[in-house]
């Protein structure tokens, strides 16, 4: 299921009177489903002004594919704007269920910006690649680790209290059993042996176990890990594995989220990709900055059903706006993990200089 927005600045007055109903998930969206959601609200951030050379200068419709989750929490300021349609550009924003969808649009050029997982971008532009040069690039990283140690408990306040414990989890084979097996060796806890992780097909199964199991340890992502703990007074976040990755002394990120852009697009429309990411990061500013009036962009959008989960769920989403010379440095250990764990998970091997694209 997708949901696109899409306005220019003409059609705004026209598009308001439509009622067309596009579901994404569970939560139900519309045209001026981000507009409307914060109505009695100021605007999350100041529209740019233009000068008298901009006003007329020809806009670009910038066709962007987001996920229904995390990733995308950062894009609903300007997801909002697009909707009012007074962004630098035009926006037409979809989103996905799943990556999988996303991946052939980029591929055959029907979107031109994409936010994708970490290593997928990387697998996406290792494909795609030719010898005239990548199809493909990373120009920000737009969330960082979402993933969080829970426990139906207070015993557990660092890794290395997981010895001896089982730990439940999703994502065997993916990012996140590499993340918590590099981290646990990092406590110096050996996985299998000093640490016992169960891997589940499905997060709802972790939540179950969490819930019904005094003493459960689990890894959930974000949002997921602030609604269980909404709903169940027993159950805490007892280690936000970002902040681990940092204080176990990581010169990297972890990292959860990229944008992407086709080079040729970035080649051909150079300002609209700058104005994209110039809106982007004050999107991603006012949604860190006014989690309250994001929360309510986040139910309309779709990502998740409660104003009150989305709001706690922002900060532990890490929501961010690294590009240029922050790109790079943020990315590449992180790759490097998921390189050393499953060359695969990468796309068989780390990703060269030209993956990372600084639109300066």
């Amino acid at each position: 299921m997708v949901r696109t927005v899409r306005w220019s600045r003409g059609l705004v007055a026209v598009a308001s009177a439509l009622a067309l109903l596009v579901g994404c998930g569970t939560a139900p969206s519309s045209p001026g489903a981000l507009a409307s959601a914060t109505e009695a609200g100021p605007t999350p951030f100041a529209a740019p002004s233009a000068t008298p050379s901009e006003q007329v200068a020809e806009r670009v419709t910038v066709r962007v594919a987001a996920l229904s989750g995390p990733t995308t929490i950062g894009l609903v300021g300007l997801m909002r704007e697009a909707d009012a349609g007074t962004g630098r550009q035009d926006y037409e924003v979809t989103t996905y269920g799943t990556p999988d969808e996303v991946v052939p649009l980029l591929v055959k050029g029907e979107v031109d910006v994409a936010l994708l997982p970490a290593n997928l971008a990387a697998v996406v532009h290792q494909q795609t690649r030719t010898d005239d040069g990548p199809a493909v690039q990373a120009v920000a990283v737009n969330t960082l680790g979402v993933l969080s140690v829970l426990e139906h408990g207070t015993a557990v306040a660092s890794l290395s209290d997981l010895r001896g414990r089982t730990v439940y989890s999703t994502g065997k084979g993916a990012s996140p059993q590499y993340v918590l097996e590099h981290l646990l060796r990092q406590s110096g806890l050996t996985p299998g042996t000093d640490v016992t992780v169960e891997y589940r097909s499905e997060a709802t199964e972790v939540a179950a176990l969490l819930a019904a199991t005094p003493g459960a340890v689990g890894v959930l992502p974000q949002p997921y890990a602030t609604g269980v703990v909404a709903g169940h007074a027993d159950v805490r976040v007892a280690i936000d594995l970002t902040q681990a990755w940092t204080d176990l002394g990581n010169t990297s990120r972890l990292v959860t989220g990229v944008t992407v852009v086709r080079t040729a697009f970035a080649a051909e429309h150079p300002q609209a990709l700058a104005d994209f990411l110039a809106d982007d990061e004050e999107s991603v500013a006012f949604v860190n900055d006014s989690p309250a009036q994001a929360a309510e962009l986040v139910v309309a959008a779709g990502i998740v059903q409660a104003a009150p989960v989305a709001q706690a769920a922002i900060p532990a989403c890490h929501v961010v706006h690294l590009t240029g010379d922050e790109l790079r440095p943020a990315l590449e250990g992180y790759l490097s993990v998921l390189h050393a764990a499953q060359p695969k998970s990468v796309g068989g091997a780390m990703p060269g200089d030209d993956f990372y694209l600084d639109v300066g």
